[in-house]
């Protein structure tokens, strides 16, 4: 008899994941579905100002783009599992151009309507997320789907970085109009995405879901069903909560750099830092470990989302200020050791449901939580705020502990799981 152990299974790569021609075509959308977003914001608040002057008008501008995809994913995200993939992201590619091509072409709208027309759109967000989150196992499967994650997070982190410095230097040279007029390269990546995409990829509705009820009673009966369920409810709150925080201290850069008697372009650097740790933590955590390591991993990195954020309360050198806040960023990549078990605890009937859920409690919480962080910044200063953002990011961090180190119990057991582990 051999006695000879199994081969290890060699290490999935990005190469592998890219040599799928959908998802090529996924990551695309991807890129420029936020290329355009950053775009519109910025042009939005840009324009908004130059007509009113008011700093008020232009951070409402740019909030439009945000809180109204909380109301989309709470009301809408059904549609992510009842309608062809396909469709539903040739759809939102259209919807997001709309607003940039109206605006463009007539900047003199009232603000009331150009804030109107972007709140509209920006619903349909987390709905054309979840669409693409539903799509992606169904093209990349075991770990490829995890590095699939990781390069669709890794679009969307340096996209918003990208997007931010074309931006700047589209609007050096031409007026605001232009780059919202740049959106309609939306309606050219839709066109693209409905022929890259294969049209029965995805197309027929999981066995089991809510197919003949409305589009609001179906997400709201949905994501009750989600939420009720400890397993699910618990990863969900993993992927909100720690991250949700670290946003929070992060809304607080600018002020604290003016608060040590330096420019605020002293702070771009420091604004640079969380993303390009997001950037880096995906690419070693996705690239360089293994499925089991990832997950032993999951607790540790969360935590690092909120230990370097304490050293705010030394008040170091800036230089020491921008390696916190890129560890911080790195710690980010716990996401991607909870991937498989939160693909894995929803039922298929709610999968793109789930995705959309999971999206707009993450953008929820970067909504909530900078207001919370500017009210202690005012009583007890930035550093103090950004000092207790990350003590309440380790705190949530260690209070979901079981479902980051994957204690649980599986999606069978619903809402009878263990008494004793945190809700």
């Amino acid at each position: 008899m051999s006695t000879t152990a199994p081969a290890a299974a060699p290490r999935t790569t990005y190469r592998s994941v890219f040599a799928v021609p959908q998802f090529r075509v996924l990551c695309a959308s991807m890129f420029l579905y936020v290329l355009g977003f950053e775009f519109e914001i910025l042009g939005l608040s840009v324009l908004v100002y130059a007509q009113t002057r008011s700093a008020f008008l232009a951070a409402l501008a740019f909030a439009m783009g945000f809180g109204p995809q909380v109301i989309g994913g709470l009301l809408f995200t059904s549609l992510a599992d009842r309608l062809p993939p396909r469709l539903v992201i040739t759809g939102g590619m259209l919807l997001r151009a709309v607003p940039g091509v109206l605006i463009g072409l007539a900047p003199g709208l009232p603000v009331a309507a150009m804030l109107v027309l972007v709140a509209l759109a920006a619903m349909i967000s987390p709905v054309f997320s979840g669409a693409v989150s539903r799509l992606v196992p169904e093209v990349l499967d075991g770990d490829r789907y995890v590095l699939g994650r990781s390069v669709l997070s890794l679009t969307g982190a340096g996209t918003q970085i990208l997007g931010l410095g074309l931006a700047g230097a589209v609007l050096a040279v031409l007026p605001a109009r232009w780059l919202l007029l740049s959106a309609g390269a939306a309606v050219a990546l839709a066109a693209f995405a409905r022929l890259g995409l294969r049209p029965a990829a995805g197309s027929v509705p999981a066995a089991g879901g809510p197919a003949r009820q409305g589009a609001v009673r179906a997400t709201l009966a949905g994501n009750a069903e989600l939420l009720a369920d400890r397993r699910v409810r618990g990863l969900l709150l993993a992927q909100w909560l720690p991250g949700a925080f670290a946003a929070g201290a992060e809304s607080l850069i600018v002020p604290y750099t003016e608060s040590l008697g330096h420019p605020a372009a002293a702070a771009s650097p420091l604004l640079a830092a969380v993303p390009a740790g997001m950037l880096a933590g995906d690419l070693i955590i996705g690239r360089f470990c293994r499925p089991a390591t990832r997950q032993r991993l999951a607790l540790p990195l969360a935590l690092t989302t909120g230990v370097p954020l304490l050293v705010f309360l030394l008040h170091p050198p800036l230089l020491v200020i921008a390696a916190a806040l890129f560890g911080c960023g790195f710690g980010f990549g716990y996401m991607l050791g909870i991937q498989q078990a939160f693909l894995d605890s929803l039922p298929p009937a709610l999968r793109g449901q789930g995705f959309g859920l999971s999206a707009t409690g993450m953008m929820g919480g970067q909504g909530l939580t900078p207001p919370m962080a500017g009210a202690v910044a005012t009583v007890a200063g930035p550093a103090t705020a950004m000092a207790a953002a990350g003590a309440a990011s380790i705190l949530v961090t260690l209070c979901l502990r079981g479902s980051l180190t994957g204690l649980r119990g599986s999606l069978s057991g619903g809402a009878h799981g263990p008494d004793n582990l945190p809700a």
